[in-house]
């Protein structure tokens, strides 16, 4: 199995301290999942369902038991779960994407084709990234807009919302 880097401590505690009430109540997407750790916090602070996808099929069964019932669970790449998730017209108030540190995802995963179809009525994403790998959004044919970026030490937390 492929090494993961979970979100640390400080870096989640932020994240949830700045999305606040949001979070209560709302459907939320963990990207490139790992161990899932961001997706169970935002149930244990009040989101109605967590939907992980995680491409590595050992750690998307440890998400399942540690998740609970309020959680689906995508052992996918990526490109297929957008996919799946938009034929089933499934909207998300926050969606936040942890993809591997420097290994291109962070400029291209703005521009995912159907990605913009995932975002609820003023939703926001977020993407965890190393901050030797800034994001900035050159081709967006899904309308998102940089609102924010946080830098945590070597991580940074970088807000986008649709147009």
């Amino acid at each position: 199995m492929k090494d993961v880097r979970p979100t640390s401590g400080r870096v989640v505690s932020a994240l949830f301290s700045i999305l606040g009430g949001k979070v209560e109540g709302c459907e939320f997407l963990d990207l490139f999942a790992g161990t899932g750790r961001v997706g169970i916090e935002a149930l244990r602070r009040g989101a109605v369902r967590s939907v992980f996808v995680e491409s590595v099929k050992g750690r998307a069964d440890e998400i399942r038991r540690a998740a609970g019932d309020d959680s689906l669970v995508l052992s996918l790449e990526i490109r297929r779960a957008v996919s799946w998730l938009v034929k089933r017209s499934m909207k998300f108030s926050i969606i936040f994407a942890d993809p591997p540190y420097n290994s291109g995802w962070c400029e291209s995963l703005p521009a995912l084709q159907n990605l913009n179809a995932l975002f609820a009525d003023d939703a926001v994403m977020i993407i965890e990234h190393s901050v030797r790998e800034p994001l900035t959004l050159v081709i967006n044919p899904n309308d998102l807009e940089i609102t924010s970026s946080r830098e945590y030490g070597e991580t940074c937390l970088t807000f986008l919302k649709m147009l």
